[in-house]
């Protein structure tokens, strides 16, 4: 019965979120909240901005239909979803998206209180979290990728909650699953009809950050982060890289090694999506076979490998580069 009882409200889910997804491209087209694509783009035609609104909206079901749990944390991904939609339509300064998700961050962790971690550590947890969000965001910019990675990560959150160690609520795993696969539907083909938005990238973000801060928190190991080690790679050589160039790190750019792969390179971008996608799931498997059991060693060693090893294609990709423009 109440497995019956799980597959109907997971299949109304499901339904609900489609729908909702197909009612915004609706408002989006009549509105003109869309893409498009210029001469430098990989995209050849227009795509609705905001199609990751289908995260919060998974969110807002769930806490529904769970009897208003953890309020907390779902106002704060509210909050964040909120000033992320409002930078999608109309372009915020960079000072107030990052003071309101300071803000929607300490919303997350009051609903962790009572939080047994000094207060310095939960002040590093919250630049550090910051710094993660904005780096989320910049993820959006091929096919597939934001699906597909937070697909990976929801898939070892939940492996690691039903297996390992029990750590959050399933159900808001399966909910927020369910929300990306149908953003994938939309989101993962040669021509995307939609893209996820700050309003996506950010929100997912979020909740995978609440997700990780939760496990770290229970089972009191800081490792768990390398389950996001391939794209937190990316993400910090190329914000170094750009400091060292005079850049603004808070500026759109082209200059991670998935967009050199797909825009300069011209890879297919499902192929630079699962490939982002399998190398971190096979990273994840390491890891949940090592850090249940305190072995710190293996995932250290992997994250060095997977550091240096990304480090080499870096350059090989770049020097490739320089050669097609000669």
């Amino acid at each position: 019965m109440e497995l019956n009882h799980n597959l109907v409200y997971y299949t109304f889910v499901g339904l609900s979120l489609l729908v909702s997804e197909l009612l915004y491209f609706w408002i989006a087209g009549k509105y003109g909240i869309m893409d498009k694509p210029n001469e430098r783009s990989s995209h050849a035609r227009p795509a609705i901005r905001g199609g990751g609104i289908v995260f919060i909206i998974a969110v807002v079901i769930w806490f529904v239909s769970h009897e208003f749990t953890w309020p907390w944390f779902v106002l704060g991904a509210f909050s964040i979803a909120f000033i992320s939609f409002l930078d999608d339509v109309i372009t915020l300064k960079p000072v107030i998206r990052i003071l309101i998700q300071v803000v929607a961050l300490l919303f997350m962790f009051c609903q962790l209180w009572p939080i047994s971690w000094p207060i310095y550590l939960i002040v590093i947890a919250v630049i550090v979290s910051v710094g993660a969000l904005n780096t989320f965001n910049f993820m959006d910019g091929i096919n597939g990728i934001t699906g597909v990675y937070a697909l990976v990560s929801l898939c070892s959150f939940g492996y690691i909650h039903t297996q390992l160690i029990p750590f959050t609520d399933f159900s808001l795993i399966l909910v927020v699953s369910i929300s990306v696969l149908i953003f994938l539907f939309f989101n993962f083909r040669k021509q995307a009809r939609c893209f996820a938005g700050d309003i996506g990238s950010i929100t997912i973000a979020f909740i995978l950050i609440f997700f990780l801060i939760q496990l770290i928190w229970v089972t009191n190991n800081f490792l768990w982060p390398l389950l996001f080690l391939v794209y937190g790679t990316d993400s910090t050589v190329t914000i170094i890289y750009r400091i060292k160039k005079g850049e603004n790190i808070f500026e759109p750019h082209r200059t991670h090694l998935f967009q050199y792969l797909s825009n300069e390179l011209k890879w297919p971008h499902s192929n630079v999506s699962l490939t982002y996608g399998i190398i971190q799931a096979i990273i994840n498997l390491l890891l949940f076979v090592s850090l249940p059991y305190q072995n710190h060693f293996l995932p250290l060693v992997v994250a060095l490998l997977c550091v240096g090893g990304y480090l080499i294609v870096r350059v090989i990709v770049i020097r490739k580069i320089r050669k097609l423009a000669v």
